[in-house]
């Protein structure tokens, strides 16, 4: 399965996502949720984060969400137990009945950098050693 991965790329010279793919069939009736590894991992520089949404076409077709709503890939999330593995939590919410059929290198969700402000008084405590979730509730 993982080597005919496909490293994210963007669809045009104006598109702000990189578009992720599928590594293998998945299919999820309304209702249904899949945990998808994407095989990827990225190095983010700092005072930058990767923000993770569905493909506008997978919402306006099956409802598909995101079920965090919106992925956020933090700089040290590479440091992570997981080793910085993406991976990505769907749903398809139909509320049409639509079957969502995901063949393997279907394009389903788009990462894009952006950078991020912190405060003047800003003290991280902390250091990430876990993976999804690891860093409080």
């Amino acid at each position: 399965m993982w080597r005919d991965l496909v490293f994210p790329d963007r669809a045009t010279e104006g598109s702000a996502g990189y578009d992720f793919r599928v590594p293998y069939d998945i299919i999820l009736e309304p209702g249904e949720s899949a945990l998808i590894p994407t095989g990827m991992r990225c190095q983010i520089e700092e005072g930058w984060v990767l923000m993770l949404f569905p493909r506008s076409s997978m919402g306006f077709k099956y409802r598909m969400q995101l079920d965090n709503g919106t992925g956020i890939v933090d700089g040290d999330y590479i440091f992570a137990e997981n080793e910085g593995h993406i991976m990505a939590k769907i749903t398809n919410d139909s509320r049409e009945g639509k079957t969502m059929h995901l063949r393997a290198g279907d394009r389903f969700m788009q990462g894009v950098f952006v950078p991020y402000g912190v405060t003047v008084d800003d003290e991280p405590r902390g250091k990430r050693t876990g993976g999804l979730g690891s860093t409080g509730n």
